[in-house]
């Protein structure tokens, strides 16, 4: 897969203001939860079994990343803490990419040409079967292509 920066073509849909969004309203309805005094969420597979989930110390972990007690939190639950880390760069990311309308990211598509599949820049072979546009792709050319492809 390669990373390409292009324009926002018309029509397409603005998936980074629609994260940005999705985002933003998370992060306010977490905060008005806790600024309200609501009650912390119970975990249901800690209070059953007894014993911690994989997403055990989440919320500790979440207000110390967002106090920026950034040790603290990856100590709380590193799995969320790589998480929030991502969101926060793709977050930045995406208000940057909106307030300087800016290229965005997108992957490329390799599609089979004539039954035949793309390269890659890394020279494995891809395939992405398209049913509509290619209908001359067999199960066997396909099985061929991922072989070459995983090995």
């Amino acid at each position: 897969m390669q990373v390409l920066r292009q324009p926002l073509g018309p029509g397409e849909t603005d998936h980074e203001l629609i994260w940005l969004s999705v985002s933003v309203a998370s992060l306010g309805l977490a905060a008005t939860w806790f600024s309200l005094g609501l009650p912390w969420p119970r975990c249901l597979f800690h209070d059953l079994t007894g014993r911690p989930c994989l997403t055990c110390g989440m919320t500790r972990s979440a207000i110390q990343f967002f106090h920026g007690h950034f040790l603290a939190a990856l100590k709380w639950n590193p799995l969320v803490f790589a998480v929030l880390c991502g969101v926060t760069a793709f977050d930045l990311y995406t208000f940057f990419a909106l307030v300087t309308r800016a290229p965005r990211l997108r992957n490329s598509r390799v599609f089979l040409r004539n039954g035949r599949p793309g390269f890659h820049s890394d020279h494995r072979l891809t395939l992405i079967k398209h049913r509509s546009k290619h209908a001359d792709a067999t199960p066997k050319s396909v099985s061929i292509c991922v072989r070459l492809w995983l090995s």
